[in-house]
């Protein structure tokens, strides 16, 4: 099973499972662990009544301690796994690995905010944010998909079915600042076929003033107003 005290001594398998360093990792831990306080207080039970005994009482958690729960959240983030595969590798039934997931995941979004480390999800209002300038404002945009698992409904089968990658997928933007490597928006999650330039154009993005763009192919042909963009070039095949 995975554990937060054992993989934190191995600083590759750490940020492979994680997306963090474990410096990075102790720079969110407190922040996770306020939000944590703030939404499910000690003085209240799991079901949002007043306590009725002392914190500790009853059976022990797989997540015993904060730094247990953040490592799951991000584990599950990182890597996004059916609930049933994330909840073996912790040693928690799906259901149990639900629980967890909806319960963590409102802390995780406070606690990011909190550091104003959240994205944006409105695209008219990126030109006003600090993260978008920061360092210069040199962005990347891309489009990234999540796998599902493959729904029932023949309707929704279809929908969610990508042609490009053969399977059935979510989608969303991302816009990063190249400089400090954070994502400065996140669009709304689409249908996995949607294509990446018609999803850019439906986000209505605002780009700072004098912004440099760097853009794949699936975006050919768009050209907001008064940005740069470019897109790099593969290298060639080397000649044996």
């Amino acid at each position: 099973m995975l554990n937060y005290l054992h993989l934190k001594q191995k600083p590759k398998e750490f940020l492979a499972a994680t997306g963090l360093t474990a410096d990075e990792f102790q720079v969110l831990l407190p922040n996770f662990e306020r939000a944590y306080q703030q939404l499910y207080p000690n003085t209240l039970n799991w079901g949002g009544a007043q306590r009725q005994r002392s914190e500790g009482g009853g059976g022990h958690s797989r997540l015993p301690d904060i730094a247990d729960k953040l490592f799951f959240m991000l584990v599950y983030h990182k890597t996004f796994p059916l609930q049933t595969m994330h909840g073996l590798q912790f040693g928690l039934s799906q259901p149990q690995a639900n629980y967890w997931i909806h319960r963590l995941l409102p802390v995780l979004q406070n606690a990011l905010a909190a550091m104003g480390l959240k994205p944006e999800r409105d695209g008219a209002k990126v030109t006003t944010q600090p993260s978008a300038v920061e360092g210069g404002a040199n962005l990347s945009l891309d489009a990234t998909e999540r796998r599902l698992q493959r729904p029932q409904n023949d309707d929704l089968q279809r929908e969610k079915y990508s042609g490009k990658k053969k399977t059935h997928t979510d989608k969303n933007l991302l816009l990063v600042n190249e400089t400090t490597r954070r994502v400065v928006y996140l669009s709304p999650t689409v249908e996995g076929k949607k294509h990446d330039k018609k999803l850019a154009e439906e986000s209505a993005l605002s780009y700072p003033a004098n912004a440099r763009l760097t853009q794949d192919t699936g975006f050919q042909g768009y050209q907001p107003e008064g940005v740069l963009t470019q897109q790099p070039k593969k290298k060639g095949k080397a000649k044996s």
